[in-house]
């Protein structure tokens, strides 16, 4: 890290030692994002650098292939938690950390829980035209139109959770949640 340039081998140690407890930490939390260690770590090793770096350089010092490096940096780029950055004078990819974690977090979220709920909201709109559908064909059976009422109560109750929950991602993607809840300062 370009910053410990011009101290003593003691406080470079130290420093290091420091910072390397926290990307650990860093590396392991970000299992509850289902990000793996070494993405992690690298996300830790990037929010301390000072500037942007390349993957050459992060291959480098990670001690990580290019392509386990590209790998990552790129599924840190899809989540929004570091950026490509132009650089005077390079050609190569310059890549940078997002510091604000605010924002990391509702921008994980907002994407994970997005793609979620567009899934299952088109799963739960198919099954219940499906169960409209069914319920004319067997409007005279008293026993198998009762059966599609109450899946088509419980769907309708899932459909409802999963508006409220597009609520909650559009609070966290435009900075609403804030109000409720908002950031240390």
């Amino acid at each position: 890290m370009n910053d410990l340039q011009g101290l003593s081998p003691e406080q470079i140690e130290r420093i290091s030692k420091a910072r390397e407890s926290v990307i650990d930490s860093i590396g392991k939390n970000m299992d509850l994002y289902g990000i793996t260690l070494s993405i992690g770590h690298l996300y830790g090793y990037m929010y301390f650098n000072q500037g942007p770096v390349t993957l050459d350089e992060l291959s480098q010092t990670m001690g990580m292939s290019k392509t386990s490096m590209s790998t990552g940096v790129r599924t840190l780029l899809d989540l929004k938690m570091i950026d490509k950055v132009w650089g005077k004078g390079t050609r190569k990819d310059l890549f940078e950390v997002e510091p604000d974690w605010y924002q990391n977090f509702s921008d994980y979220f907002s994407i994970k829980w997005r793609k979620a709920v567009e899934g299952n909201m088109a799963a739960l709109s198919k099954t219940l035209k499906e169960i409209h559908s069914m319920k004319e064909d067997y409007a005279g059976n008293e026993t198998i139109y009762s059966i599609l009422s109450i899946d088509e109560a419980k769907i309708e109750e899932a459909i409802k959770y999963y508006r409220w929950l597009l609520k909650l991602i559009e609070a966290l993607e435009n900075g609403k949640i804030f109000d409720l809840i908002p950031k240390e300062e």
